[in-house]
């Protein structure tokens, strides 16, 4: 582990400012459990972003969710009130800025509604990637909510 030199990851660092730091892996942290053994903790602790897409609005959501939870898509069209879709990497990387796999919740190129894996509350400590497919960075749910602006909620399927 190493202190961030990626063009993605500065920028994820610029947008978190000196609270925090970005940190590159040398092999990948693209999924949950990749980030998990290379951190060295629990899947459940690594915050994952995914981004979901209104079927009518074609508006971007982004969903921060523990890296053992399936989100329900069925709760989630509940709480943004319309179906919603899996984008592909295209509309992902234009709304976001990033590749997924390194898709952080912060830094990204369009304002999006932002929902919280309630689960994530129950961590002292959690991990998110820094904008490439090996950069993370450590916050608590806390942060998570303040930097994001959104809102914690019952996501996980069950």
């Amino acid at each position: 582990m190493k202190p961030a030199t990626a063009a993605s990851a500065l920028k994820v660092q610029a947008a978190l400012g000196d609270a925090f730091q970005v940190v590159e892996f040398e092999g990948s942290t693209a999924t949950a459990q990749q980030a998990a053994d290379a951190i060295g903790c629990a899947v459940a602790e690594i915050a994952k972003s995914l981004i979901f897409r209104g079927e009518t609005t074609r508006t971007p959501v982004l969903i921060v969710a523990s890296g053992i939870n399936r989100v329900d898509e069925k709760k989630l069209r509940d709480l943004i009130g319309e179906k919603i879709k899996r984008p592909d990497a295209d509309f992902v990387r234009r709304v976001t800025g990033f590749v997924i796999g390194g898709t952080p919740p912060v830094g990204h190129a369009t304002r999006m509604r932002v929902l919280l894996d309630a689960d994530l509350r129950q961590y002292e400590s959690i991990w998110a990637a820094g904008g490439t497919p090996n950069a993370v960075f450590n916050l608590t749910p806390a942060d998570l909510e303040s930097l994001t602006g959104g809102a914690f909620a019952d996501l996980a399927k069950r």
